[in-house]
């Protein structure tokens, strides 16, 4: 499947019939599916080029709003283990639309984080909230973990 990210060296074994990809995050093999392919290249992406810790990812993360349970694909803590930064992933022929945005943004009501990231592998979307003013402002590129860490020391 062919993507916009850096390859990286990819461990996957086929059990029971089924492809699975380890997961570096959680430590253990999981389904292999076109939104998995995307979130694993991502992620080692974010840790191997942008220099993002790997400690503070986690994948598949659960929040809840009363009864209803909803997954985030991924999060970046900063280090008081406070959210940073949700990163939703989409299979490569999935576009990238209004409805998309609208989900992550219902997370982001939950989480209130300061960057919100939308890829299916071939495109990349990342915006930085700007919550006194109300607004999010789109960013050129995906940041390095250097200038998002130096913005949270300033704060």
């Amino acid at each position: 499947m062919e993507i916009n990210l850096p390859p990286y060296e990819i461990k996957l074994r086929e059990q029971n019939g089924h492809r699975q990809i380890f997961d570096f995050l959680r430590r253990r093999y999981v389904a292999l599916t076109p939104e998995e392919w995307v979130r694993q290249h991502f992620v080692h992406f974010l840790v191997e080029h942008k220099g993002y810790p790997k400690g503070l990812l986690a994948n598949e993360v659960e929040l809840r709003i009363g009864e209803k349970k909803l997954r985030c694909d991924s999060l970046l803590y900063n280090k008081e283990s406070q959210p940073q930064m949700i990163i939703e992933y989409k299979a490569p022929h999935i576009e990238l639309t209004q409805r998309v945005f609208d989900q992550i943004t219902a997370y982001n009501t939950l989480l209130h984080v300061d960057y919100l990231i939308v890829s299916n592998g071939l495109q990349h979307v990342c915006c930085r909230m700007d919550y006194e003013k109300n607004s999010w402002e789109f960013l050129q590129d995906i940041p390095n973990y250097s200038m998002i860490h130096s913005l949270e020391c300033r704060v």
